[in-house]
């Protein structure tokens, strides 16, 4: 049974410090970015703008909502030994659902590394389509990202 909460600090802590990606997607550990790492440890960075995500007492993902305008920006982390065994559009999902009962928007917008080429399918099949592309400084450097977007 999956839950959303809003995010603790020692989650926040566990997710920075502890949650480590095997390559390519080393790219995702908090610990490759200061800001990254800042804003999801830092409570008055963090805000009410992180939620954690349960399996019964598991930490198994976070996601991150970032009203704009009729939209929301969503960023999103799942545990990585649980990445790439199929659980993703279950995941997603919940989020999506969670993010359409409490908030009044349009649509749900996401940003990711255009690498992320397993990233970028889960999102296609859940509804999202490729609006566009732009280079971002991130971890010490300039990266491609795909923007995405979903209409609720």
């Amino acid at each position: 049974m999956l839950l959303i909460k809003k995010m603790e600090q020692t989650e926040a802590t566990e997710i920075a410090d502890l949650w480590k990606y095997p390559e390519p997607y080393s790219f995702y550990n908090m610990t490759e970015d200061i800001e990254d790492y800042n804003e999801i440890t830092m409570p008055e960075k963090r805000k009410d703008c992180y939620f954690s995500i349960k399996d019964r007492e598991l930490l198994i993902g976070f996601f991150s909502v970032e009203p704009n305008n009729d939209s929301i920006i969503i960023g999103l982390g799942m545990k990585p030994e649980l990445t790439g065994k199929g659980k993703g559009k279950e995941f997603l999902e919940f989020i999506i659902d969670f993010v359409k009962e409490n908030y009044n928007i349009r649509k749900i917008e996401l940003s990711v590394a255009d690498f992320n080429k397993r990233a970028i399918k889960l999102y296609k099949n859940c509804g999202f389509i490729i609006v566009g592309e732009s280079k971002l400084p991130t971890n010490g450097d300039i990266y491609n990202f795909i923007h995405l977007e979903r209409e609720i």
